[in-house]
């Protein structure tokens, strides 16, 4: 059985107005660099961003969420900043910006599988919770 890895991970926000700090969580970014991993799991909940600010634009942040995996992806697809190394890809996408989209501080973990672990992330921290179940 492999080792654990150790990855960090921050949550995409969608941030419509930026001046209100309110913000819909859309995605998750993930690097390990013991296995070179770095992915993204992104989705737009129009309906939660149009909540917010319902003259927010969703295409282009739809457009915006759209390229994080392809920078994760690195290669010609990403633009310049594909050319980049997986570590200095992810710090790009991790560095603080004052935009509609933004990512929130940098946490850790462990984990068998980074794909695996990018899943239950996004379940947890994007999703909307399940509704709770009836005891009856």
């Amino acid at each position: 059985m492999p080792a654990r890895s150790s990855f960090d991970y921050a949550v995409v926000r969608v941030v419509p107005r930026v001046e209100r700090e309110e913000f819909v969580n859309a995605g998750v970014v993930l690097f390990c660099l013991e296995r070179g991993f770095l992915g993204a799991r992104v989705e737009l909940d129009r309906a939660r961003v149009t909540a917010l600010c319902p003259h927010a634009d969703l295409d282009a942040i739809a457009a915006h969420l759209e390229a994080i995996p392809r920078i994760c992806a690195g290669g010609q697809g990403a633009g310049p900043i594909g050319a980049l190394s997986v570590r200095e890809r992810f710090h790009w996408l991790t560095a603080p910006r004052s935009t509609m989209v933004q990512l929130s501080p940098v946490h850790s973990g462990l984990c068998d599988d980074p794909d695996r672990a990018l899943e239950r992330l996004f379940q947890r921290l994007v999703r909307p919770p399940a509704p709770p179940q009836d005891p009856r």
